[in-house]
Parts: structure tokens; sequence; C-alpha cells
């Protein structure tokens, strides 16, 4: 049996009474996005303190690279132990093959990543999601916290660092397949691609703030720059335990997307009186229910035979591959604001057409042509760089934004999902665990591409490209299709990815 958030509990004796079901959704958004915000803020740590385990004997004394700059450089350590191992770096990786191993260290950190998503989204189907989500966090920054506490115990054993990312990748593969689940549970199809969207801005506000927390503790040994953000996540893991309404059905409201339903709110709610009538339709059935639904959790293979899991898990293998590849390159602000306006833009017009898909492969087949222009004149100027480079991540970025969220989501609540069963952590750990699957690939096939030129990498980048937007052109059909067939209704923005795709129907309940 669930039981209601603590946090919950105390503010509704504070208050005397409920929420709305409105103010449960806004809530709802701000916890995930401070959760998944703390995942990605724990993994930047590797990346800031690289520079330190195995020094660029290149580098010049007092340059480092965003954000470790003089802002983050105390004076009064310039002497000390520290600074000195700044430069000399710290064993084993400050050996000749300490890019190799710190090369097997991310691997197998995305390895396990990948492979506990699969098993991550099929828990998060069966078990409480706050409960999952909340060990998820703390476990990650106890995992992160260790890795740091090297410094402190003075390990320089390989497999102790190694052994530390691996159980670290494991824990955070809970989070996307829980957060989605949670927002997919909320949220109906209406406008879910343009809210998903800006909601997926957690990524960057995360990898921002772990980068500047990482960064700031650097000068007092690279161990805080784990331990911190370590810290950070736990925290918070505890929040999302005292506060996380992670089921609409558990505070008095049953959330069945695409059914067009008015508001009947629990008879404690004052709130939800104004509101009422206030749902909007198409979106969600809101229905008073006392206690808890029970909902099977659907298994792996029968998650896969959802139409569209597979074709949208594909092109999500090859656009992450891209992305991953070629936002790597990327100035750090750049990667991240375009990213951000790409998701936005590519949920904002998925809603409007009603057409994921459609949205998603035209992104990647622009994003083809922008990848051109950039390798053809981006040495032009550094004005003419930066605008070509904000221009492909975006292209780039969006359909890997929108198939990860409100696709997920779609897919989740799809019409074929019989009763009470429950898919949206299951299918969206296939399709995001695919795609990482093709992020640890992309920077592994440059390494090797590279020592050919880089004009080689960018026709692969390209191919990738072509290859995704093929694996929808089936989905892409099926949604032209319906839409030439039934233009009144598409124009409602309803649908999506056709009736054999998302739609999400009431069926006979059994």
């Amino acid at each position: 049996m669930r039981g209601t958030p603590p946090g919950i509990l105390l503010i509704r004796s504070i208050r005397g009474r409920d929420w709305s079901f409105a103010t449960y959704r806004y809530f709802v958004l701000f916890i995930t996005f401070i959760a998944y915000a703390c995942y990605h803020a724990s993994r930047k740590p590797t990346s800031i303190v690289k520079s330190v385990l195995y020094p660029d004997p290149k580098r010049i004394p007092g340059q480092y690279p965003w954000p470790i700059g003089k802002f983050f450089i105390k004076e009064n350590f310039v002497d000390n132990d520290i600074s000195t191992l700044r430069y000399k770096g710290w064993a084993p990786f400050n050996e000749p093959d300490g890019p190799s191993k710190l090369g097997e260290i991310d691997v197998a950190f995305l390895a396990c990543y990948s492979l506990g998503m699969f098993v991550a989204g099929h828990l998060g189907d069966r078990l409480d999601l706050r409960l999952f989500l909340a060990n998820g966090m703390i476990g990650s920054g106890i995992f992160v916290g260790l890795f740091g506490m090297g410094y402190f115990w003075n390990v320089h054993a390989f497999w102790y660092f190694l052994v530390m990312q691996m159980a670290a990748g494991l824990f955070q593969a809970t989070g996307w397949p829980s957060v989605v689940a949670v927002i997919g549970s909320w949220f109906g199809k209406r406008k879910r691609g343009l809210i998903m969207g800006i909601w997926n801005a957690h990524t960057s506000v995360g990898n921002i703030t772990g980068s500047l927390l990482a960064a700031s503790v650097l000068d007092y040994g690279w161990g805080w720059s784990f331990i911190v953000p370590g810290a950070f996540i736990i925290m918070g893991g505890i929040m999302v335990y005292l506060f996380l309404p992670a089921y609409p059905e558990d505070f008095g409201f049953t959330c069945l997307p695409g059914v067009a339903s008015n508001l009947q709110e629990t008879p404690n709610d004052e709130e939800a009186q104004i509101t009422k009538g206030n749902v909007p339709q198409g979106e969600t059935n809101v229905v008073s229910q006392h206690g808890m639904v029970r909902r099977r959790g659907v298994g792996l293979l029968e998650a896969c035979l959802i139409p569209g899991v597979i074709p949208f898990a594909l092109c999500l293998f090859f656009a992450k591959l891209v992305a991953y590849t070629f936002l790597y390159w990327l100035p750090f602000y750049l990667s991240q604001t375009g990213g951000i306006v790409g998701g936005i833009l590519a949920g904002y017009i998925s809603d409007k057409l009603g057409a994921r898909a459609t949205t998603a492969a035209s992104f990647v087949y622009a994003a083809i042509p922008s990848m051109l222009l950039y390798r053809r004149f981006g040495n032009v100027s550094v004005n003419v760089n930066i605008v070509l480079m904000m221009i492909t991540g975006l292209f780039i970025n969006g359909p890997y934004a929108l198939i990860t969220t409100a696709v997920s989501a779609d897919l989740g609540t799809h019409s074929s999902l019989r009763g009470d069963s429950r898919a949206l952590a299951t299918v969206t750990a296939i399709i995001d665990g695919t795609g990482s699957v093709g992020a640890a690939l992309g920077p592994f096939l440059t390494g090797f591409l590279s020592t050919k030129g880089w004009d080689a990498v960018f026709v692969m980048l390209m191919i990738g490209a072509l290859i995704a937007g093929l694996l929808l052109s089936g989905l892409v059909i099926a949604e032209l299709s319906e839409r030439t067939c039934n233009p009144m209704s598409q124009s409602s923005g309803q649908q999506s990815l056709g009736d054999h795709v998302t739609q999400p129907l009431l069926r006979d309940r059994r």
C-alpha cells in the first residue's frame, strides 16, 4: 500500500484543506524538475576533475577550462599541496595510459546506465515511484561521494574507482523512467509536448549546476568535487521522499489521458470547487476516487510490442549518437542553450501538428544540411561559427528531447494497454536505454574516424541522422494518412502518431 508523502500531510494539516488538481500538477513539475536536475548535476564531477586526475602537459599554468576560472581559484592556495597535485595528477590516472583509464570509467558508467535503464523501467512500473526514485537518488549520491572519498582515503587502485562509477551508473538509471512516468500520470496529451519540452530544461540546469558545484570546491581537493554534488542529489532524494505526489489516484484523482471529462473533486478540496470544469477537454479524466487503484505493470516484451516503441527506440539510438557526438564539441553554454530551445520548439510544433513522428523526422532531416553548412562555413568567422553551431544544436537536440519526453509518455499510455496496465516507466526505459547505447557508441566511433579526417566524422553524423529519420517513415506515413483522412480531428491537435501509434483511448475496463 502506498502512503501519502509526509511533507504533503504536513502541508494539509497546516492549510486545513487539500490542494486542487492544478496545484498538484504544478508541484509535480517542480519536484521532478529539481529531482532530475540533481541527477545531471551529480554526473558532472568526472568531466570537471579529469584535468586534475590527468593534467594536460600542454596546458598553460593558471588557465582552466570553463567553468573553472579565476573566479573559483583561491589565491591563498597557490603554493599548497593541492596546487601541486593539480599538475602531478592522481595515480593511477596520471600514468601514460591515464586517458585510457578515464575512458574506461566513462564507458563502464554508460554501459551500466544503459543496461540498468531496462531493469529500472521494469521495476518502476511495479514499485512505488516515490520510494523508487528517492532510493535511486540517495544511492547515486552515496556512490558519487564514495568516488570522491578515494582522495581522502588515498586510494590509488583503479578497480575502486571503476566499481564506484559502475554502481553510480546503475542507480542513475532509476531517474529518467521514474520522472517521465510521474509526469505522464499527471498530464494528458494536450500540450504535453510543450510542457515537457520546457520541463526538459532540467537537463541543462543540472549540467550547469553540477559544473559550478564541482568547480567551486576543486581547490580544496578533487574529492570535494564529488562529495558536494553527491550530497546535493541525496538532499534531492530526501525532498522526493517527503513531497513527491507520484500518483493522482492516491490524492483523489484518476487520470486517464485522452478522455474528455469534467473535474469531480474530493469532498475536502475547497480550491477544486473554484476550478471545477476547468480541466481542458481531451486532456484528462479526473474523478473522485477514494483509496488506490492497482495497476498491472507490463513486461519488457509486452512493452516492446506496443506500436511505435521499437521505431522510436531505434531512432533515438541514432539521434543520441549524433547528439552526444556533435554537442560534445560545442562550447558548453551553446550546447545547453541550443538544447533548451530545440526541445521546447519540437514539443510545441508536435502539439500544434498533432504529429510527434513527423516533427521528430523533420528535425533530424533538417540537421543534415545544418551539419553540412557548419562543416563548410564554420571557419568563416567566429560569429558565423556560433550561429551555425546553435542552429545545428537545435535540430539535433529537438527530436532527442521530444522522443525521450512526450513520445515516451504517449506510448506508455497507449490504447493497446488493456485494463489497468501501466507501462510508462518501462516504455521510457526501453526508448532511452536504447538511445543511451548510441550515446556511448558515438564518441567511440568518433575517436576511430577522426584519425582519417573530420570529414569522415561528419559523414558518419549525417548518415546517422538520415537513418534516424528513415526509421520513423512508417509512423510519418500513418500520421499523414490519418491527417488526410480526418483533417477536422487532426486540427484539434488531439491525435498524434496515428490511431495505431499513440492515441490513448479509454477501452472497456474489465
